[in-house]
């Protein structure tokens, strides 16, 4: 018996989701003349921030988890998860960016365990494609500082 598909529409959001994660780290890249030092500050900036709106997305799946089934500790994930993603976006970017990858596979690794609990199993290689993603384009990113 194979998994059932996945929405397309989700796919395809969670897909293009990346585009901002590697529009950043290639602009991370290109704009590291000092005659760009400030605009390569803001999409530094820019990108740290996006990092942790998607994570705090993520985290929001277990807290809804937990609306579903209060005994799978997801309330305390879901808020433990954000309160990571939100130093990481006031700290310098090139280190914030580290600890959001950091945190990207984390959540990833913490989804594979309490995704099938649910019964999320067919969304969990989606999350791996993402996740890996992002947590490369951050790390990347880091790097052009």
């Amino acid at each position: 018996m194979s998994a059932p598909a996945l929405p397309r529409a989700a796919v395809w959001m969670g897909y293009g989701g990346l585009l901002p994660f590697a529009l950043g780290a290639l602009l991370a890249w290109l704009l590291g003349r000092p005659e760009d030092l400030d605009a390569h500050a803001l999409v530094m900036q820019a990108l740290s921030l996006y990092a942790a709106l998607i994570i705090s997305f993520l985290a929001g799946i277990h807290w809804a988890a937990g609306m579903f089934k209060p005994e799978s500790g997801g309330f305390g994930r879901g808020v433990v998860i954000m309160l990571l993603a939100w130093p990481a976006a006031l700290m310098p970017a090139f280190a914030g960016l580290v600890v959001h990858g950091l945190l990207l596979l984390a959540l990833y690794a913490v989804d594979r365990r309490h995704y099938p609990l649910l019964g999320l199993q067919p969304w969990l290689l989606l999350r791996f494609r993402c996740s890996v993603g992002a947590a490369l384009f951050c790390f990347l990113a880091a790097a052009a500082t």
